[in-house]
């Protein structure tokens, strides 16, 4: 009896970790099988090669980041605040964190990702206006609110400062309320 194949999905999400862990240079196919235990023969069962695996990872990354966060969100429900804190932890979580990062890092080096990251995140802002129009009806204002509040999630994961006798979370908070008084 044949051993089963390594399914298509365990080939993406090693290819996930990899790119999470060193960037798109880590993602190697042989790097990959050894991970999976597995010969790297199966890859081509399913991948033409190394850059069709990419694209299936950037697929899998933009679908969990911009059409699962939204449809979990707007299943568990609540007021714009609490969707928008929602979506922020969901995109911003332990799993998609740093494959956001090292997506983000890669777009500097590569155009189709730069591209595939611009629709990501301008479908994240859409969102991000929706819930902020919630609370601002002036287009300037839900402009400026809107990009704000996506610079803080991105770049809150890059700034090591302290803020006195608040903590991070703390800060975090008042910026909600501010971005979503009326």
């Amino acid at each position: 009896m044949a051993a089963p194949r390594t399914p298509r999905h365990r080939w993406i999400e090693e290819g996930l970790r990899a790119l999470a862990a060193g960037g798109p240079d880590a993602v190697r196919i042989e790097s990959l099988a050894r991970a999976l235990g597995v010969s790297k023969g199966g890859f081509y069962g399913y991948f033409e090669d190394r850059r069709a695996l990419l694209d299936e990872m950037l697929d899998t990354w933009d679908r969990r980041s911009t059409e699962d966060v939204i449809d979990r969100v707007e299943h568990e429900g609540g007021d714009a605040m609490t969707r928008a804190r929602r979506a922020a932890e969901l995109t911003f979580s332990d799993e998609l964190l740093p494959i956001d990062l090292a997506v983000r890092d890669w777009s500097r080096r590569d155009a189709a990702v730069a591209d595939r990251l611009r629709r990501v995140d301008n479908f994240r802002m859409d969102y991000l206006r929706t819930l902020l129009s919630t609370v601002c009806a002036d287009e300037e204002e839900l402009e400026a609110r809107s990009l704000i509040a996506f610079s803080v999630a991105i770049a809150d994961h890059f700034i090591a400062a302290d803020h006195g006798t608040r903590s991070r979370a703390d800060v975090r908070e008042v910026i909600r309320r501010r971005l979503f008084a009326k």
